[in-house]
């Protein structure tokens, strides 16, 4: 028998899945107990429907994601500090100050923990990465300067 689970079921599958089960687990157990529903004309098509949109909701991220990579990939993002007179900072630049400095210049909302670099306690132009989407990364540089 076909089903539809509703919910997580252990050593069966995920919720929104389509499986087949012995009828009279269906009936005694799963049912009962709302973790599935029985796979008709309805059922089949609110989870081809689950799926069209998750498909499409990935696919919306995907494309925003390059287009934001290819916005950044090559960038600059100049950030002003305060340092002592050997040229070392009064603590360190942060991820969140660098995601802050690109959604003000570059328009582009960024997570702080997405973002990769090294420690930056010194004047100079530093590499670093971000991970827009799964498989999708952009490069850029950060310039550390002094007011």
């Amino acid at each position: 028998m076909q089903v539809v689970l509703t919910q997580d079921v252990k050593s069966l599958g995920k919720k929104g899945e389509l499986v087949s089960v012995a009828e009279g687990y269906a009936r005694n157990f799963l049912f009962p107990r709302g973790l599935a529903a029985p796979a008709n004309a309805q059922a089949l098509g609110e989870l081809k429907a689950r799926e069209n949109a998750a498909k499409h909701k990935i696919e919306t991220e995907t494309a925003a994601a390059k287009q934001s990579a290819a916005l950044l990939e090559g960038q600059t993002v100049k950030l002003l500090a305060k340092a002592g007179s050997q040229g070392r900072l009064f603590g360190s630049v942060t991820a969140r100050e660098v995601a802050e400095q690109l959604h003000k210049h570059l328009g582009v909302e960024v997570d702080k923990r997405r973002i990769t670099m090294e420690d930056v306690k010194a004047y100079g132009t530093y590499p670093a990465e971000i991970k827009l989407y799964e498989g999708i990364r952009a490069k850029f540089y950060v310039l550390v300067t002094g007011e």
